[in-house]
């Protein structure tokens, strides 16, 4: 590839400025001399967490052409004959005066380059321990990162926004204590369960947004799954990723989709199936939670629920899951405890709790989660699931969480607190 098309990319950036960034809860550090890999779903946040960085080294008084940032996802770039040391090359004939040690590398979607891991080491090992990079890919990435950059790297893991920088991007304030913002937030809450939270759609108009997310969702199909992986059963992978997304919050049977593949006449394996689910998993478009149980090897092998990564994407894809009010509140409540880091399982044993959170290698918290809990037969299902669970694992409290109900009471020991799940997701930041 030219050094001139390189040069141009880099000297672009550094003409243009970094836009304004709304800052996120996470704090990526900017001194840890460590590589720090960023690694979430496509458009989650993760560009703007490196343009982030470069602001606060601005702040700083380190210049922008100090830092190297790198798109390789431009579509100038010629990924199958790009020489990464081209980079470097062309980055010291612009700026022949600028100590390289002294700079900062940011590369951004860098695993579409074969042999990335090998120069990224070496950028680090040679030149700067200032090294920042990308990917949409967690078991690439984290494949290498195991292997080649091992006790060399940080790896953080960029979601879309959670209900609370939500409000922060929508400007609102955040006061339970006022009547007109618990108004204000309980309204945005409701477009929050319904639109999701990439941040780019929060700028955007209402009537584009589902055309936008189904944008985002054929991205993710065919550039990070078929191109990716060489798939050539484009469409059962389109048919199974849209199947998983819209049955999210519900078990997951690869058997049952198997078998509706087979009816329709389509020749695949069950094997392909699970690789599938690997490759849907690995790029963040949705998550499989285990069962919780003793045996470790029996969690892996149970059967898993599955949640799509983001409400709106959902929504955009499925209309379906649109219906089922019960499934996109439970699915929020997962997303809001992924992107606040809990290790969770779903229970079964003689009743169902959707939730329970392990800290320490210990059950620390049941959670149900239910749209509306004004039934009697609703509310005594959820409390019977969530009674069970905390008696199996010896806890004192557990959680309901609604649209807007709210209630506390004690059962034989236990305390049950019902709880608008936004005022639960707020607590916990």
């Amino acid at each position: 590839m030219r050094k001139e098309i390189i040069k141009t990319l880099i000297a672009d950036f550094h003409e243009k400025g970094i836009p304004s960034v709304k800052p996120r809860l996470l704090e990526i550090p900017i001194n840890s001399k460590k590589i720090i890999a960023l690694t979430g779903v496509r458009r989650g946040g993760k560009t703007y967490q490196l343009y982030n960085v470069i602001n606060k080294l601005i702040r700083k008084n380190i210049s922008i052409k100090n830092c190297l940032y790198f798109n390789f996802e431009d579509e100038r770039i010629d990924k199958d004959a790009f020489e990464l040391n081209s980079i470097i090359e062309s980055y010291q004939e612009l700026y022949p005066e600028i100590k390289m040690d002294n700079c900062y590398f940011l590369f951004d979607e860098i695993q579409n380059i074969d042999g990335w891991e090998r120069f990224v080491r070496r950028v680090y090992e040679q030149i700067s321990e200032n090294v920042f990079i990308t990917g949409s890919n967690s078991k690439l990435l984290s494949k290498e990162i195991s292997t080649s950059l091992r006790g060399r790297s940080i790896n953080y893991e960029i979601y879309p926004l959670n209900f609370k920088e939500y409000l922060d991007f929508k400007d609102i304030e955040i006061n339970l204590n006022s009547t007109r913002s618990v108004s204000r937030i309980i309204n945005a809450f409701e477009k929050f369960l319904s639109g999701g939270g990439f941040p780019e759609l929060i700028f955007i108009d209402d009537e584009i947004k589902d055309r936008v997310l189904q944008e985002y969702f054929n991205v993710m199909i065919f550039r990070d799954l078929i191109e990716r992986y060489e798939i050539t059963q484009t469409a059962i992978l389109k048919y199974f990723c849209k199947r998983v997304i819209g049955n999210s919050a519900r078990e997951f049977s690869v058997n049952k989709i198997y078998n509706e593949i087979k009816s329709q006449n389509y020749k695949i394996s069950k094997d392909t199936i699970y690789q599938f689910q690997d490759y849907v998993e690995s790029i963040y478009l949705a998550f499989f939670i285990p069962k919780y149980l003793p045996s470790i090897v029996k969690q892996e092998f149970s059967r898993k629920k599955a949640y799509s990564i983001d409400n709106g994407l959902a929504v955009a894809v499925d209309t379906f899951f649109t219906k089922s009010k019960g499934s996109a509140l439970e699915n929020l409540v997962f997303l809001e405890l992924v992107k606040s880091g809990k290790n969770i399982f779903y229970y079964h044993g003689n009743y169902e709790c959707d939730f329970l959170l392990i800290e320490n290698e210990k059950v620390s918290e049941a959670i149900q989660v239910c749209y509306d809990i004004s039934s009697h037969d609703t509310k005594n299902r959820e409390e019977q699931g969530l009674l069970n669970a905390c008696n199996e694992f010896k806890l004192k409290k557990g959680w309901i969480l609604t649209l807007s109900d709210e209630q506390k009471y004690t059962i034989d020991g236990i305390t049950i607190e019902i709880m608008p799940a936004y005022k639960y997701f707020l607590a916990a930041h």
